[in-house]
């Protein structure tokens, strides 16, 4: 054990704050546990996302479709653990870690994490930067710099209560989604080939970095903590009945909002695959992306939707990111931080990298970084993925709702493959060419 046990909740100003009804019927309890989902989903669309599924559809056409499905399946099923942890313990990931392991394995732990909320967060700061340049003409620097400014978004929020945070955050999901049904009925996709990329696996040497960076992107290291911390702010009855009725009902919450985030996902990899890999183009910054939609689909409103879509994604996605920043802070360190200083040291860590590879190479710099960042998500992933696999397989831990023998197997199997790809990527870097 490392030290004391964590007794003060990661996000302790909404714990428990949410009733659930003890009697209804079955539509009425799914309301009332919706929600911790839908602001994990809105990682799966971030900027990062959007710059790997562009750049997946536009070089490799429908191909990689597969790899969206598969790393889909793989986040609604770590993300399901995660909420059975936080449902289970009342810890989440980054508390039931720093209780579990002595503190020179919790502290790397705790640093690869930020490091992987870092990378998110320069996500957010590129994407929502390109958004404002693209939509109102600013140079990009400056819109760079522009972003440092929502530090207290989230802030303002919270005073309005918890409820009005998720409800913004779904109104965000459902603008994004609209954005992308629009862009792919101007687009008239191939649908059958669309079809033999989500069922044909293949991979090699030149699609597996894109291949990578789609999977860091979508399974992300720090929505894990995230969601074991969100689905405690439902007061839910420590007995038996209601926890595995809480359980039943995040699994539902989760396949709903996944799905949706899936779709988002291969909606923008299939519009890149339609409209850039059906004429030969291939992109190299998201305003060449925006630029050539209007001139290729033939209709004025393509562009300016795909910029409004980029900052809706990109401002939903800064709020789970500070939430994250803010669980893993308090769970590893046992240490509470004022959000607002929690969220200016992140944002300043990830404003600093984005402002300098925007001076230096301009926005094709900042493309390449946006796909790099879902890199270093992938490679930071295990460090998440393998503490909640032993967690949730531990009956001293979970009790009823420890894993059954099928989805540890099927757990760990999923952690060690995420492995075995982050060896092969490492292993073809440093080859000789």
């Amino acid at each position: 054990m490392n030290g004391k046990p964590s007794t003060i909740p990661g996000l302790p100003e909404v714990f428990a704050s949410i009733k659930v009804p003890r009697r209804g019927g079955f539509l009425r309890k799914l309301l009332a546990f919706a929600g911790p989902a839908y602001l994990v989903s809105v990682g799966y669309m971030d900027p990062g996302n959007w710059a790997t599924d562009i750049e997946g559809g536009a070089r490799f056409g429908y191909r990689l479709l597969w790899v969206l499905l598969f790393s889909n399946v793989m986040a609604i099923f770590l993300q399901t653990l995660a909420a059975r942890l936080g449902l289970a313990t009342r810890k989440d990931l980054a508390q039931a870690s720093r209780d579990y392991y002595p503190s020179w394995a919790a502290i790397p732990l705790w640093f690869l994490c930020e490091v992987a909320i870092i990378a998110c967060d320069l996500a957010e700061v590129l994407g929502g930067a390109i958004g404002i340049h693209l939509l109102t003409g600013l140079p990009l620097l400056p819109s760079v710099l522009l972003m440092a400014g929502d530090v207290f978004i989230l802030l303002v929020m919270q005073q309005l209560g918890w409820r009005w945070i998720e409800a913004v955050v779904v109104l965000f999901v459902a603008a994004t989604m609209t954005c992308f049904a629009v862009e792919l009925f101007i687009a008239h996709p191939d649908w059958s080939a669309a079809a033999a990329g989500l069922t044909h696996v293949s991979l090699d040497h030149e699609s597996l970095y894109v291949a990578i960076a789609i999977i860091g992107a979508t399974v992300m290291p720090h929505n894990l903590y995230l969601h074991s911390a969100l689905v405690q702010t439902r007061a839910v009855a420590r007995n038996r009945r209601d926890i595995a009725q809480a359980a039943r009902f995040n699994v539902a919450d989760s396949l709903v909002a996944l799905n949706l985030a899936f779709l988002v996902n291969a909606a923008i990899l299939i519009m890149a695959a339609a409209t850039f890999h059906s004429h030969g183009l291939v992109i190299s910054e998201l305003s060449q992306a925006h630029d050539l939609l209007n001139p290729l689909l033939g209709s004025t409103i393509a562009a300016p939707v795909f910029a409004i879509a980029l900052i809706c994604s990109g401002q939903s996605s800064t709020l789970t990111v500070t939430l994250a920043g803010q669980i893993v802070m308090s769970g590893f360190l046992d240490l509470q931080v004022a959000p607002w200083l929690r969220r200016l040291v992140t944002r300043l860590l990830a404003v600093g990298p984005a402002a300098a590879i925007v001076a230096w190479q301009g926005e094709s710099g900042g493309y390449r970084l946006l796909i790099f960042s879902q890199v270093i998500l992938s490679l930071q992933l295990p460090f998440a993925v393998f503490p909640l696999v032993q967690f949730t397989s531990d009956p001293a831990k979970m009790g009823r709702l420890v894993n059954p023998g099928w989805v540890k197997a099927l757990a760990w199997l999923m952690a060690w493959a995420i492995v075995a790809l982050n060896v092969w990527l490492v292993v073809q870097a440093v080859s000789p060419a």
